[in-house]
């Protein structure tokens, strides 16, 4: 997390249940211990957090019908109907085992289509570059923005401070977007360049240019770009990577080391879905895939 160091989406998650479950009494006891995967009823989890839980049966659907890109449809009604439980694992009924092929080949295409597409990318990356910006300022001195996100600014929190500081979590949850978006309109007019240059193609959706590899970008590639910004803009060396930067992202559809998606065939036995299928992608599909990208404004070209 940006706002709270070392805190992971799963991991807050768990915190706002757990507040929530001393307000019901303890009535979402059962429910967190699924989540954390500690209900004898392994299973359980499983339809939550796996590799075929119902939030990617869900998402992939809601995302592919508000994006347009057909591909990430799937026949999660089928699915569902297909399931059923061995050993107090989740499997499949081989009949649905072409379903299953079809929502991992979707997730893949809906993956670098949508999700990790190069404009989500750039947009995203310069999101992280302001609010890593306004906390740098809010080092020094107090900048303009919403209440519930100054908050956050003002203070380095780390994972350690929720243990003594019982309003970070409520605080936390009062954020939403508007909140951002109002504080990034207030800071396109800051007294800093950086902070406004930013804030400013974010709004006007100026995004970042992105160039994607697979491989990793040399530092000559860098610094070519890097040369270029500075006969643009008077800009000191050690704020260029607010501009001109690189990384990578990865991706893979499916990871059987996070639990197999097991087909449940008639004579009782199962398989995991990379040996049932007769399919050569679904095995290629373990395979992580790596994409570089280098980010630069547009006007450096």
């Amino acid at each position: 997390s940006l706002l709270i160091s070392d805190l992971t989406h799963e991991e807050l998650s768990l915190l706002i249940m757990e507040m929530i479950n001393l307000d019901f009494n303890g009535r979402l006891s059962m429910a967190i211990e699924i989540f954390r995967g500690n209900h004898p009823k392994r299973f359980l989890h499983q339809l939550v957090s796996s590799q075929l839980d119902m939030d990617r049966l869900d998402y992939l659907n809601r995302d592919s019908f508000f994006t347009g890109v057909a591909e990430g449809v799937i026949g999660y009604d089928r699915i569902i109907k297909m399931l059923s439980v061995r050993n107090n694992e989740l499997v499949v009924e081989s009949k649905g085992i072409y379903s299953i092929e079809k929502f991992l080949i979707s997730r893949r295409l809906m993956y670098w289509q949508v999700y990790l597409h190069k404009t989500v990318l750039s947009a995203e990356q310069l999101l992280v570059k302001i609010i890593k910006r306004a906390k740098e300022i809010s080092k020094g001195r107090k900048i303009l923005s919403a209440p519930a996100l100054s908050y956050f600014l003002e203070s380095n929190f780390e994972k350690k401070d929720l243990q003594s500081n019982e309003e970070m979590v409520p605080r936390f949850a009062d954020l939403d977007d508007t909140d951002v978006i109002t504080s990034i309109k207030m800071w396109r007019s800051d007294e800093d360049f950086i902070l406004s240059w930013l804030s400013t193609h974010l709004l006007e959706r100026k995004l970042y240019r992105i160039e994607l590899r697979n491989s990793p970008f040399s530092r000559q590639d860098i610094l070519e770009k890097k040369h270029l910004l500075k006969n643009l803009a008077t800009i000191n060396d050690a704020d260029l990577h607010y501009f001109i930067f690189t990384d990578s992202t990865s991706n893979h559809a499916y990871s059987p080391l996070s639990g197999k998606i097991n087909i449940l065939f008639k004579d009782d036995s199962m398989k995991d879905i990379a040996e049932a299928s007769d399919l050569l992608n679904i095995r290629v599909l373990e395979d992580p895939v790596v994409k570089y990208y280098l980010c630069s404004p547009k006007e450096v070209g």
